[in-house]
Order: structure tokens, then C-alpha cells, then sequence
């Protein structure tokens, strides 16, 4: 893991390379895009692998897990509408640059991680940076009830379903994001909560995630 925060013109110019990529692949909302821009991707790879940063790839990070392919950071993010203080509860922090991106947009993040040396590696590295989200050890899959109700809750994990616990702390009129499918291959759910007991659900394209783990999941 990178911890010497060194962002010069080579970075930067890639990043705008990978700006316009996204925007051929069909993301559309300048904002998100604006914070990929800004977010130095390579800080959250081992300077051995910065040459891999801004290629459209998700790559390894350790204990089995991966640093999302900035396309699908891209996709889930625009699904969300994040404005501005937006209460953002994240399930699986993993590398913490999707993190970054929500905190880019104004939101404010409280960010759950399963895997102890992750999550002990990105409380180092991303105040580091200057973003000071709420973290937290513990099962994403149950979300974080004692600062519920959340304005948009977003899933980094392919799980089996979608977790009513979760939905239950969404606000009314909260968006949830999700990938649901089986251990290879889902299909990204998003989950509008429209009354205290309705929801709206739309499925929308197919993507590969690691496995969401822990009581209400896998």
C-alpha cells in the first residue's frame, strides 16, 4: 500500500485519460465524474503497481478482496444522486477510493468493513489524504442500525439479497444500491424506499463482485 502521497502532472493526466473513458463507456453525470478526476486512484495501490492505477480494472488488495474497476465505482455512484451532506452509509470499505469518491460529492460517509487488516490499513491512508469518513469494524450485511435512517446506502459486495435490515434504514425517499446475484455474476439492484413499507426496484446491467459476507448475506 502506498503511503507517500506524490501526485504529479503523469498521474493527473492519466486520470483525465480515464475521465474521457468513462464518459465513452456512457457515465453521464459530470460531478462523479469531476471527483474520479480528482481522486489520485494510484495512492491506494503499492508503488509497484502504479502503472496499473488508472486502467479500467479492478486489481488486489489483499485477503481475497479487490480495489473496484473505476467504471463500476462510476456506475454505482451515479445510481446513487448524491447531493450535497447526503447521510451515505457504504458496506464494505475495502481500498476506501469509492470512499473517497462519495466524500468528494459532499457526502457524508459511514463506512463499514469486514476484514480487520483492510480496515486498519485504509484508517491510515485515507485521513492521510484529508477524507475523514465514520469507520467501522464490524458485518456489513446488517449496516450500521445506531446511526440509521441513511439518505443512500450503497453495497461494494455481490450478496445473495437484498437484506431487508437494510432497507429498513434507508429514509423514505432513500436510494439503495446493490448488486444481487449468485458468488460469480449480479445483476446491479437499485431500491428507491417509497413509503414506510413500499419500495420501488429496478434491475438494471450485469457485474462481477467479490462476495458480500456475513449474517444477512453469504
Amino acid at each position: 500500500m502506498a503511503y507517500k502521497f506524490i501526485d504529479n502532472y503523469r498521474e493527473k493526466g492519466a486520470r483525465k485519460k480515464l475521465v474521457e473513458l468513462l464518459r465513452e463507456r456512457g457515465i453521464t453525470d459530470e460531478n462523479v465524474l469531476k471527483a474520479i478526476g480528482k481522486v489520485p486512484r494510484h495512492f491506494f495501490f503499492d508503488e509497484t503497481f502504479w502503472n496499473q492505477a488508472y486502467r479500467d480494472i479492478a486489481f488486489p488488495i489483499g485477503d481475497g478482496q479487490t480495489i473496484s474497476q473505476p467504471y463500476t465505482v462510476a456506475y454505482q455512484t451515479e445510481l446513487l444522486h448524491i447531493t450535497k451532506d447526503d447521510k451515505v452509509l457504504e458496506i464494505g470499505t475495502g481500498s476506501g477510493y469509492q470512499t473517497c469518491i462519495l466524500m468528494e460529492l459532499g457526502a457524508n460517509v459511514y463506512t463499514i468493513e469486514r476484514q480487520a487488516n483492510i480496515y486498519n490499513r485504509t484508517l491510515k491512508v485515507l485521513p492521510g489524504m484529508g477524507y475523514m469518513a465514520n469507520f467501522f469494524l464490524g458485518d456489513g450485511s446488517k449496516g450500521i442500525a445506531e446511526h440509521a435512517p441513511y439518505d443512500k446506502i450503497i453495497v461494494t459486495a455481490g450478496a445473495p439479497f437484498v437484506p431487508e435490515i437494510l432497507l429498513k434504514q434507508l429514509k423514505i425517499g432513500g436510494i439503495l444500491v446493490i448488486p444481487v446475484g449468485d458468488e460469480k455474476t449480479q445483476k446491479m439492484i437499485t431500491v428507491i424506499r417509497v413509503s414506510e413499507n413500499d419500495y420501488d426496484k429496478i434491475e438494471l446491467d450485469t457485474f462481477r463482485f467479490v462476495p458480500l459476507v456475513g449474517d444477512q448475506a453469504w
